[in-house]
């Protein structure tokens, strides 16, 4: 059986002392993962579940290989005979026998195919383990980057709130000295208490957010390493749908487990049609006791506490004939069960394809939309600005104000979803492809920041710059 290879290594243990939960201060996206590995339980059981299936092997190989035995007994017996010239006898003694048998299977095909079933299972396992370690990546990214995400946008929430905390103060100073009317200071009341609400929202799925990462983790952290706004957004090479779906559809770890699946129930069926093949097995045994133990008679009488020894060595041929229909309902069920297999793996592969098709056209997507929100980002900044502008000398109301502010916020918060969903599209596209590794993970590192600060790095460093040239040009 070739070796399959295994993401992380095949020595993985949790101790005891691996589930004791910590307070980290601060983590980046390898120690969460590598924190994942450590502890997570799922990861553990599928390591369980691997080692228990590769026992089917030598289960298996132990039908075609030697069987030997022994035994030992020993008898008290007590017998009365009534008998017309003497009387009633009785006669006592112990009797003891020692065996030993050796049988080889010559021809099982039952058990040839059961071992080859066992084999292909044990592969599937080893691709399905490996499948659960490319997961464990993934699912590393999405907790780490969900918490970043909501951190963004409770960054977002903050400064939107202060915004039109400011357009109420505003409004009322303008109602105080007669330049507006209540209409204007309740429009920003509103708004206000709607961003004071969101911004509650907001913390709470920080907080939610957390507890996921601590949930996959077993430990809780206080802080992580955000995302800089430099990191490079290019499109997945080979920029092709094609080319990933043909990668995708050779090398899915769960897709190849599932071609295993499918060897194996073949096998299994094998191994139930040969329920109707006969069996040839050698047999040597060797007997030594009484010989009234054994069952010999000297000379057509018994003879008792007589030492005896026998030998016998042979080939035993079994032809089964009839069982009920138990055979052939057996084979009908095996049929039925490689079917089910079968289709299962079509329908895995044709998720598979549009799995690979989608993301790719996802991560081109979110190229662009990282841009295009950029921009709006610039662009509802100036156009907050020219609205506010347009209020002070009663062009616009104030509700064209606070309208421009929302669309701000909301093209804040579309940016940096668009940055998350191209970091984690990018990674789900490289494990339906088969190829998702902690590499992936590693060539993020250059681009978190220590020092992230959420409420002050949630926008790009250089948009003061740019919003200042777009004015220009306009």
């Amino acid at each position: 059986m070739r070796a399959l290879p295994i993401i992380i290594a095949a020595s993985f243990f949790i101790t005891t002392n691996a589930y004791a939960t910590q307070t980290i201060t601060q983590a980046n996206l390898l120690d969460v993962y590598q924190l994942a590995v450590e502890n997570n339980s799922d990861l553990a059981a599928a390591h369980a579940a691997y080692r228990a299936r590769s026992e089917n092997i030598p289960l298996a190989r132990a039908a075609l290989l030697p069987q030997l035995g022994a035994g030992a007994g020993t008898n008290h017996s007590r017998t009365s005979v009534d008998t017309r010239q003497l009387g009633e006898q009785t006669s006592k003694r112990n009797s003891y026998s020692y065996q030993a048998t050796l049988s080889q299977p010559l021809f099982r095909l039952d058990s040839w195919y059961q071992l080859k079933a066992a084999q292909a299972d044990s592969e599937q396992a080893a691709l399905e383990l490996s499948a659960t370690e490319q997961s464990i990546i993934l699912q590393s990214a999405e907790a780490y980057f969900a918490v970043l995400r909501t951190q963004d946008n409770l960054a977002a929430s903050r400064a939107e709130e202060d915004a039109f905390k400011r357009q109420y103060d505003l409004a009322s100073e303008r109602f105080n000295v007669g330049l507006s009317d209540k209409t204007d200071v309740l429009q920003a009341q509103a708004a206000y208490d709607a961003a004071r609400a969101n911004r509650l929202v907001a913390e709470n799925q920080v907080q939610d957010a957390f507890q996921a990462l601590s949930t996959l983790t077993n430990q809780t952290f206080n802080a992580l390493e955000g995302v800089r706004h430099s990191l490079p957004v290019l499109p997945p090479q080979p920029n092709d749908a094609n080319a990933w779906v043909n990668k995708a559809t050779a090398e899915n770890l769960q897709l190849q487990a599932m071609d295993f699946a499918v060897t194996a129930a073949e096998n299994d069926l094998r191994k139930r049609k040969s329920g109707h093949a006969p069996t040839i097995d050698a047999i040597a045994q060797h007997q030594k006791g009484d010989n009234d133990s054994l069952g010999f008679i000297n000379r057509g009488m018994p003879t008792y506490h007589r030492h005896a020894e026998q030998t016998v060595i042979g080939l035993q041929l079994t032809i089964p004939l009839y069982s009920g229909g138990a055979t052939s309902a057996s084979v009908r069920q095996g049929v039925q069960q490689r079917n089910q297999i079968e289709y299962l793996k079509e329908s895995m592969h044709r998720q598979i394809i549009q799995d690979a098709r989608n993301l790719h056209r996802a991560v081109n997507t979110d190229i662009q939309q990282v841009q295009a929100r950029k921009q709006t980002i610039i662009s509802s900044q100036s156009a907050v600005e020219a609205t506010e502008i347009g209020y002070e000398v009663g062009t616009r109301t104030i509700v064209d104000v606070l309208d421009a502010q929302r669309q701000l916020f909301a093209a804040v918060r579309n940016y940096n979803n668009a940055r998350y969903d191209y970091i984690l599209n990018n990674l789900r596209l490289q494990q339906v492809a088969g190829s998702l590794s902690p590499n992936n993970l590693q060539a993020l590192s250059p681009y978190l920041n220590p020092a992230y600060d959420p409420d002050k790095d949630f926008l790009p460093p250089d948009l003061d710059a740019e919003i200042e040239a777009n004015l220009r040009r306009r």
